[in-house]
């Protein structure tokens, strides 16, 4: 599939113009070859799997990094220097999905930070700044008030004062980045709504979303990057659903079953059994995982698959619904309790979550059954020395020995560590979040591997991933679209299928 092409010499001067654009950390190569062109007043999507590129693009397009090869050019001219802010504030500014305003500052003093109007002796001249802000709102229609509190807003109205903010420097081309992410569809509509207004004053987006039905909604053109390489541009009217998933998927591939994995026989006895669970992320979850059975939970940041995961190893309470592990309800919102239920995790950020780096591989691998290491709190040195290097032997942790600190380890190696405190109970509920993030190959099999033989040893396993080559291990996959199961995929599915559920093509 090739690139737009606007060849006529009548044809307006792309807004910017990015090509060949490349980026390296060390061994790495984070993009290779990004391209994007975006003409004055459209919205232009950019799409791709995750680690496609798109976040180093977007640092690149915003001037928080220079490329090491390739250009970018704004309305025909080169890109500012990297040092010179102020310039590249009046080109382009981001929206993400954390805030950038200050929470306890007023509308009138986020939109004015660090360039109040002052008097003498640099008093903030007030009456001055709400009605500088008053204007400014009015100018891009933005219906906030500019004394309330910024923290009170709702998420929708916080970006706006984002927008009107960058608009407010001279930025005409803003990027929203999964600007629909904590969006109910009112709210969503509302904000297309808004896009469509700043579009025709002249304002330019790019557009980045999981979910490509709002790009077919709000969009005019769309980019798609794939392994760090850009794919392919062309108008949305041009590119139908289908086409637009396999430029991000590739080729489809069609997942065979391993011949030598036994299915879960049908009358295996129910190890975890939820009905209707429901919070402010998930709604209406009804799931049944049997003894040695893999379940996926698949969808996009706002799907609601991790806040459900993290529900059963305790971290959160529901509002409603109830769920058994081997018959006794689970305890919501106590992990301590969820431990000793039978319910093992690896959490979904190692360093925040899962491990305490002051200390030692084997003291962070053992601290979750120290009650059975030794009584009233006194754990043997020995003892605890023996239950470390058998974790480390089981889960191939490369180290010098149990008393290394966990800070000294590679990625791989680290949350091998988190596998085995997660395994070091015995669970029979086996909770992972996204257990294959940012390491090697070799680790990666490795800890897949340990999945394998828990679901051998008739462990019940909710594996909650983007990678797609996780999921493949699953015995079916579930997939979340806001918050709710929206497909089952049984083991065989091909990468298409899946793709379409979570990023809601299949729906209309």
């Amino acid at each position: 599939m090739s690139a737009v092409t606007r060849s006529d010499a009548s044809d307006p001067v792309p807004l910017v113009e990015a090509s060949g654009i490349t980026k390296r950390y060390g061994p790495t190569t984070a993009l290779q070859d990004g391209r994007l062109t975006v003409m004055p007043g459209e919205s232009h999507a950019l799409v791709g799997r995750n680690g496609a590129g798109k976040s180093t693009l977007v640092t690149v397009l915003t001037g928080l990094q220079a490329p090491d090869a390739g250009t970018l050019r704004f309305d025909g001219e080169p890109a500012p220097a990297l040092s010179d802010r102020d310039a590249w504030r009046r080109k382009v500014a981001c929206v993400y999905q954390k805030p950038t305003v200050v929470p306890e500052l007023s509308v009138a003093e986020n939109l004015f930070i660090h360039r109040q109007p002052t008097g003498p002796g640099g008093v903030i001249r007030w009456k001055q700044l709400h009605a500088q802000a008053s204007e400014l709102l009015d100018t891009w229609d933005v219906r906030v008030d500019p004394g309330a509190r910024t923290a009170d807003l709702r998420v929708e109205d916080r970006q706006m004062v984002e927008i009107a903010r960058a608009l407010s420097f001279g930025a005409r081309f803003i990027v929203l980045d999964e600007p629909t992410a904590q969006l109910d569809n009112k709210e969503i509509e509302r904000l297309f709504a808004r896009m469509r207004t700043l579009q025709e004053s002249g304002v330019t987006f790019l557009f980045i979303s999981h979910h490509l039905q709002e790009v077919y909604e709000v969009c005019q053109a769309v980019t798609v990057l794939r392994d760090a390489r850009w794919i392919t541009t062309a108008p949305v009217a041009e590119l139908p659903r289908a086409a637009l998933v396999e430029a991000m998927a590739g080729e489809a591939v069609t997942v065979a079953r391993d011949a030598a994995r036994a299915e879960v026989p049908r009358d295996a006895p129910v190890r975890l059994q939820v009905t209707g669970l429901g919070s402010a992320a998930y709604e209406d979850i009804d799931l049944t995982v049997r003894e040695g059975e893999v379940v996926g939970l698949a969808g996009t940041s706002g799907s609601g698959k991790i806040e459900l995961a993290e529900t059963f190893a305790g971290l959160y309470r529901p509002e409603r619904g109830i769920a058994r592990l081997d018959g006794r309800e689970l305890p919501f919102g106590d992990v301590p309790a969820a431990l000793a239920a039978g319910v093992g995790c690896v959490p979904r950020d190692r360093h925040d979550q899962g491990l305490v780096s002051g200390m030692s591989i084997g003291d962070n691998a053992t601290m979750s059954v120290l009650d059975r290491l030794g009584s009233y709190g006194f754990v043997g040195a020995e003892k605890k020395r023996a239950v470390g290097e058998e974790l480390i032997e089981r889960l191939d942790i490369h180290a010098e020995g149990p008393h290394q600190p966990v800070s000294d380890l590679s990625g791989g190696n680290a949350q091998k560590v988190v596998m085995a405190r997660a395994l070091a109970s015995d669970p029979r509920l086996l909770v992972l979040i996204n257990p294959t993030a940012g390491v090697d190959v070799k680790s990666k099999e490795s800890l897949l591997a340990r999945m394998d033989s828990a679901r051998e040893d008739g462990t019940a396993v909710l594996v909650v991933s983007d990678e797609i080559d996780d999921l493949r291990r699953c015995d079916r996959v579930l997939v979340l679209f806001h918050g709710r199961v929206v497909a089952d995929h049984a083991a065989g599915w091909n990468d298409h299928e899946l793709i379409a559920s979570i990023e809601g093509v299949d729906r209309g």
